[in-house]
């Protein structure tokens, strides 16, 4: 694996810069950035002083749509940031305990401590950035970002969010020319740092929906899904008023259910993509878009292609993806993203 090094230890020099990779395991251009070669491991080649190194950061890029399993163990000297760069659909779980099952927005942030054992269940195409954190570094910053040093540190393992900061300064990674400048780099690194330890544990202010209600949610937008759905159709099925529902959603699954409806019209829309050759503007129609314009508008945004392109790349890699599925059930939802979207 090819690593940006950050050091940030004042009399540490910088390692010769490492080659920066062309393309990634599948074909993907990593514009400059050092690609993974096993996910989110480091490379046991890489020595010292790279390895001493404060922060070191990598990135995995995924186009393929078809279900894909990936194994890793976390450094014990390290915790590991990672910054979705783009919407996937993905399970993570460390051993029999489920951290994260269902749709992971762009900017979502996932921290693992050291030593954790995680494995991920990819069923989409996906872009990560990740952060390898020495964690006397993380300690250090956590305790100067304490108001009460009699409080004890709060463990960041699992700590799942939508972090538009986070997004937003590991997009800037990925800009022409930023990868390979190590002070903006090193100044990335620490700025994010100092952001999760300064971060605040997420307070709940309603009760999440509960898992029998989302069921019914599931069933009423499989049944419905090439009509119009409202806020006020949903909140019906399970009971409650559109205000309260919305909330109680929002806080079981961590999305909108605006945007849910929305990706998992997208998702439909893939199966039938991926499986005939009927005409786009029928596509729209029978997931419940009412213009091809907007299905290839919402087609892009949530997945980098327009419909057509999409097409093309599954047909050609014969790996037609699966749909997104159920939704996650309460107990693990509320581990989800937290943050506002």
């Amino acid at each position: 694996m090819r690593l940006q090094t950050l050091n940030t230890k004042p009399n540490l020099p910088y390692p010769a810069p490492c080659r920066p990779a062309r393309t990634s395991r599948a074909g993907h251009d990593l514009d400059g950035l050092y690609e993974e070669r096993a996910w989110r491991c480091l490379d046991e080649d890489n020595t010292s002083p790279a390895i001493e190194a404060d922060i070191l950061v990598s990135r995995w890029v995924d186009p393929r749509n078809s279900c894909r399993y990936e194994k890793a163990v976390s450094s014990s000297d390290r915790h590991v940031i990672g910054v979705a760069l783009k919407t996937t659909r993905l399970k993570l779980t460390r051993g029999p305990h489920t951290v994260f099952d269902g749709i992971m927005p762009a900017g979502t942030l996932h921290v693992t401590g050291p030593s954790q054992p995680l494995t991920a269940e990819f069923r989409a195409p996906c872009d990560f950035i990740h952060f390898h954190v020495s964690n006397d570094y993380l300690r250090k910053r956590q305790n100067a970002a304490q108001s009460d040093p009699s409080q004890p540190i709060r463990d960041l393992n699992d700590l799942v969010i939508r972090d538009p900061l986070a997004e937003l300064l590991s997009r800037t990674l990925t800009e022409s020319g930023r990868a390979s400048d190590g002070l903006y780099a090193e100044s990335v690194g620490q700025t994010l740092v100092m952001h999760i330890a300064r971060l605040e544990p997420p307070r709940p202010t309603v009760n999440a929906l509960p898992k029998w209600r989302l069921k019914r949610v599931q069933e009423y937008v499989d049944a419905h899904l090439d009509e119009s759905i409202s806020l006020a159709d949903l909140a019906k099925v399970v009971g409650l008023s559109r205000m309260h529902f919305a909330a109680q959603f929002r806080a079981a699954t961590g999305y909108r259910p605006h945007d849910y409806l929305l990706y998992q019209r997208i998702e439909s829309a893939k199966a039938i993509l991926s499986s005939t050759d009927m005409p786009l503007a029928e596509v729209a129609l029978t997931v419940g878009f009412h213009a091809q314009a907007h299905f290839s508008t919402v087609f892009k945004r949530l997945t980098g292609e327009t419909p057509a392109r999409w097409r093309c790349s599954v047909m050609s890699d014969r790996h037609p993806p699966e749909r997104f599925g159920r939704l996650p059930s309460v107990t693990n939802a509320q581990n989800h993203i937290v943050a506002s979207m």
